[in-house]
């Protein structure tokens, strides 16, 4: 089994900064791609930003500049670091991963995380 479990979200008023972290934890994991989605409310879910483990990054075409993604393949770890946060940010943020553990490749989600941008 695999777990991923987010956290950094929270309350932050408009031009201001948050950054969202996931962990997955399990056993021999390999990671190839992780990334970061959204859901506002009366929304789809979308994309932020996804990275490879060699570190290939992409992001939504109207997110460049502000927001940034890393990952720590030591840690299974991925961050968000979001910037100049606007109100239309305000979303639920979830974690996804591609994984390869005991020779099975399965995609897993976070629970989410709140990220509410008010002034």
């Amino acid at each position: 089994q695999v777990q991923l479990v987010e956290s950094g979200g929270g309350l932050v008023q408009p031009g201001g900064s948050v950054r969202l972290s996931c962990a997955a934890s399990g056993s021999l994991l390999i990671i190839s791609v992780m990334g970061w989605y959204r859901q506002a409310p009366g929304k789809q879910r979308e994309l932020v930003a996804s990275i490879t483990r060699g570190g290939t990054i992409d992001y939504a075409d109207s997110l460049k500049g502000r927001f940034t993604i890393s990952r720590d393949n030591t840690k299974n770890t991925v961050y968000l670091n979001m910037n100049s946060l606007k109100t239309e940010d305000t979303a639920v943020y979830y974690c996804n991963a591609d994984v390869y553990q005991y020779g099975a490749r399965r995609e897993y989600w976070g629970q989410g995380t709140q990220v509410s941008v008010s002034s």
